[in-house]
């Protein structure tokens, strides 16, 4: 799944980032070139719409306890294409008055100011490019750590795995130790209890042959 939605973020940045260079570029263009990127423009926030919907069904599919990280990485995406609808909008209400002076005729001061306008919309325009290059570098920064903290928690987790089977091993050779030990003592006391029989034996022995010489004489 990661794969397919990396795939989709890869995809996301670039068509964003296209569509924030035309947006830029509306208010510059002839009248005829205009109305061309206009319509372009209008088809790649279609397609980046539809890139967020696949996006979001990757996201339902991730097991609750890492949603968050995605979850949060799409906020930041709706959001930025919140605010590249927004700029194009304005954009196109440029775009519009533009045209709608030069059908009308306004003399030089107004085209002026609808250049100085125009130019203003640019820059916030560049601006918010800045900020949303800015937070795509932070989502791959936090997918980075993210990542290192999945791949920390994979290698204690088989840390600690190893761990467990030494324990295992270790008890199972001290349960052998300790049947080895009590076999040995078990076979000391019989051998001490056989040179205590032994020993009576002899002790007997020896004083029924001297009670029996003592008798003889």
């Amino acid at each position: 799944m990661s794969s397919d939605f990396e795939g989709y973020e890869q995809d996301f940045a670039v068509l964003t980032a296209e569509i924030t260079n035309k947006i830029a570029r509306v208010p510059r263009l002839p009248p005829d070139e205009k109305k061309q990127m206009v319509a372009n423009v209008e088809k790649q926030l279609e397609e980046a719409k539809e890139l967020l919907e696949q996006m979001d069904l990757e996201v339902r599919e991730v097991p609750p306890q890492s949603r968050g990280m995605y979850s949060s990485r799409m906020r930041s995406y709706k959001q930025e294409m919140g605010k590249l609808e927004a700029d194009f909008k304005r954009s196109r209400i440029a775009y519009s008055d533009e045209v709608r002076n030069e059908l009308l005729g306004d003399d030089g001061n107004s085209s002026e100011n609808q250049r100085a306008h125009l130019l203003d919309n640019t820059e916030r325009l560049e601006r918010s490019s800045r900020r949303l290059e800015a937070g795509y570098q932070i989502a791959v920064e936090t997918e980075q750590i993210g990542q290192e903290m999945l791949e920390n928690l994979s290698h204690d987790r088989e840390k600690i795995q190893r761990a467990r089977e030494r324990l295992r091993e270790t008890d199972a050779n001290l349960g052998k130790s300790s049947r080895i030990l009590t076999g040995m003592l078990r076979r000391i006391i019989q051998n001490r209890l056989l040179l205590v029989i032994l020993g009576i034996i002899v002790v007997i022995t020896i004083l029924t042959a001297i009670t029996l010489s003592v008798r003889g004489h």
